[in-house]
């Protein structure tokens, strides 16, 4: 399907040009492809293909997904067929969508960033994202994304092995959200995008035992919008980095909520499940909102939240 995208919309993101500021998560639209019937790719500001890691993963077993009021959770365990097989059969053939590829990548150590990092600078993709919601091997298995010095060590690594933008997706599974923005600000991060999925848990009453396979996993949708609105006003006020803005956003209406909290750009994530043209909903609400009030740019509205007298 081909959409018109308006001028209203069209925005740029760390030098990418972007028809709209409106990008998919990811974890939650594949590598693209598979929404191609469903969405005009083209119109997307970019597309966060499927975590990608240096070898591939069969993912975690038992019950993976469930819903939960409000919600999601799910434990996939970054299931892919790893970066060689991505480079090699993936990327050229999603190349033609005329889409903007930004790849998220999680590794063990330090150096497994730099390494896929490196792997990834070639034409074709336009971005990566650095999932560190992940242990580090080397350090006593300690949450990269939850340590600001780890987190900073993972930037500056992919840094040093890539010509492309990097993005930082940042956990809100901390108690000091806008310590760590920083610190990978410091370190050369060119945006960063939260919230990454709460950590959560259901039981079954019946059986006595949890639900998911791997006991907790995490939670996404409308119920963690209010925090993720939270999270994103506090940090893109405390750094000069871009921020992309997802968590619960279903509506153009949500999306106009983190842009006026100071977002650059949103990314949608569980809403495709339910609807997997929503994307193409959320960018001509976007679209009609700037129109009604007479606003010629998205970027009229971002971090324009009203805040005390």
């Amino acid at each position: 399907m081909a959409m018109a995208t308006s001028e209203r919309l069209r925005t740029h993101l760390c030098g990418i040009d972007m028809a709209s500021p409106v990008l998919t998560a990811s974890g939650t639209f594949g590598f693209g492809e598979e929404f191609a019937d469903f969405v005009d790719l083209s119109a997307l500001g970019g597309v966060v293909v499927k975590g990608t890691t240096l070898k591939p993963r069969r993912g975690n077993d038992g019950v993976r997904m469930t819903e939960t009021p409000g919600g999601m959770l799910n434990c996939i365990g970054l299931e892919n067929p790893g970066v060689d097989y991505f480079l090699g059969d993936i990327l050229p053939r999603i190349s033609k969508y005329g889409m903007n590829v930004i790849v998220n990548i999680s590794g063990s150590t330090t150096e497994e960033y730099g390494e896929l990092a490196n792997m990834l600078d070639v034409d074709g993709v336009a971005a990566i994202e650095l999932n560190v919601s992940c242990p580090n091997v080397k350090d006593g298995g300690i949450i990269f994304g939850t340590d600001a010095k780890s987190a900073a060590a993972v930037v500056r690594s992919a840094k040093a092995h890539t010509t492309k933008p990097v993005i930082l997706k940042l956990s809100p599974n901390v108690t000091d959200i806008v310590s760590i923005a920083k610190a990978a600000e410091e370190a050369g991060a060119d945006a960063l995008s939260l919230i990454n999925t709460l950590m959560g848990m259901a039981i079954d009453i019946r059986t006595w035992r949890p639900v998911l396979g791997n006991v907790t996993g995490g939670l996404s949708g409308p119920c963690v919008k209010p925090v993720a609105l939270r999270m994103v006003w506090q940090v893109a006020n405390a750094v000069s980095i871009p921020v992309i803005g997802m968590g619960g956003i279903e509506t153009a209406e949500d999306a106009v909520e983190f842009f006026l909290a100071g977002a650059s750009a949103v990314s949608i994530g569980t809403a495709n499940f339910r609807d997997p043209s929503v994307t193409m909903k959320i960018i001509s609400g976007l679209d009609e909102y700037l129109k009604a009030r007479g606003l010629s740019s998205i970027h009229d509205i971002i971090g324009k939240l009203k805040v005390g007298e």
